[in-house]
């Protein structure tokens, strides 16, 4: 059985598409990227506060969905510019405590928005 997870804490989709989906005891999310939640415009800012936003933003879809960093198993990370990969890393790790879940991490000729990163996870109860 498919349910749809919204937050209001979260950016509404651009597009036709959920911010997330469970599906029995696995939730996943939709690639989100630092917009405003008032405009739905691109924050300025610094790669590394762009991936803490976007962090946040996960966070409180898996709060929505009773979860937290813990369960999530898989992240995907899309970068505009493969050179941001070490800051990006180090705003991202801060996330987790204990057992990184599996990663891929892809360079993209260009994301939503022109977005500097968008990052999904997937999670499981």
């Amino acid at each position: 059985m498919k349910k749809i997870i919204v937050s209001s804490k979260v950016p509404s989709p651009i597009g036709p598409y959920s911010q997330a989906v469970m599906i029995g005891n696995t939730l996943y999310t939709s690639g989100q990227i630092a917009l405003d939640l008032q405009t739905n415009k691109l924050i300025a800012c610094t790669i590394k506060e762009e991936t803490r936003c976007i962090m946040g933003y996960l966070q409180s879809l898996l709060e929505e969905a009773g979860m937290t960093f813990d369960n999530v198993v898989k992240t995907t990370i899309y970068l505009k510019s493969m050179n941001d990969f070490v800051q990006v890393n180090e705003a991202y790790s801060s996330f987790f405590t204990k057992d990184f879940p599996a990663r891929a991490t892809i360079e993209a000729a260009r994301l939503p928005k022109d977005a500097n990163v968008e990052i999904c996870v997937e999670a499981v109860k």
